[in-house]
């Protein structure tokens, strides 16, 4: 999968080049065809995919390879839930596969999460891989108070977003995937080095679909956001190119008011 030679947009040539790398593009597409013409496609504009289910379930391993062979990251979004031996697992072969970022659910509890770190870390070590970040997931950004009140939460999103964020930090992993609303409070609990990934995110004017705590990439990197993952608002625009400069640009002048 040859990456093209996109020419970027002056706008987009004077931003910050660590700001694209954290632009995350979510590959929510069903085949590879799609996906490798997406990435061509793409090229320079983008240095960075999310493979989720859909995808991963249709293509497997391969399809990471595939993006990672075009010289892109990979964030692998498969949120692992299950029995502390069976995501340890999971997350050795994530780290075998070479991925840049993957991720576990919080909800699976402290020791699923402790032993995934201490399994990935013993087999980096001992196969003298890149260690991947692991992140966790706390309440999906499709959640609202009154859909985790169905399922038994009484606390509110941002008050059980905080408390798996402490969770997770506890048992030693890199970060977790936040909506842009819960940043500040992660940071002061979690401080600044702990990640934050950041998905529900739409530039101005663009349909928030079923997302329903969102801010513009902008306000989100200036939040505080470490990463920010997007698929529609790329994928859907009649120019992904160019809507994926227009959101490093936006990225750009959020992270020059954060470092303020």
């Amino acid at each position: 999968m040859a990456r093209s030679s996109s020419v970027l947009r002056s706008s987009s040539d004077r931003a910050d080049a660590s700001v694209r790398d954290r632009l995350i593009v979510g590959l929510d597409v069903d085949d590879v065809a799609t996906a490798d013409a997406l990435v061509h496609r793409l090229g320079d504009a983008v240095r960075f995919y999310k493979i989720g289910k859909q995808l991963f379930v249709h293509a497997g391993p391969d399809v990471v390879r595939r993006v990672q062979a075009s010289g892109a990251a990979v964030f692998l979004d498969l949120k692992f839930h299950d029995i502390p031996n069976t995501v340890a697992a999971a997350g050795v072969e994530a780290a075998r596969l070479g991925v840049r970022i993957f991720n576990i659910h919080a909800a699976g509890g402290l020791t699923m999460m402790k032993r995934t770190v201490a399994e990935v870390d013993t087999v980096c070590r001992a196969e003298r891989l890149r260690r991947p970040k692991i992140i966790a997931v706390t309440v999906l950004t499709s959640l609202a108070d009154a859909d985790l009140a169905q399922v038994g939460v009484e606390r509110t999103a941002a008050a059980q977003v905080l408390r798996l964020a402490r969770l997770a930090k506890r048992a030693g992993l890199d970060g977790v995937v936040a909506s842009p609303r819960e940043i500040g409070a992660i940071r002061r609990a979690c401080g600044p080095d702990f990640l934050v990934v950041t998905p529900g995110v739409r530039p101005a004017g663009v349909d928030t679909n079923d997302q329903k705590r969102v801010l513009t990439p902008g306000a989100a990197v200036a939040a505080g956001a470490d990463y920010l993952v997007m698929s529609r608002p790329v994928l859907a625009a009649p120019d992904p190119v160019a809507a994926a400069n227009d959101i490093v640009t936006d990225m750009a002048r959020g992270a020059r008011t954060r470092r303020r």
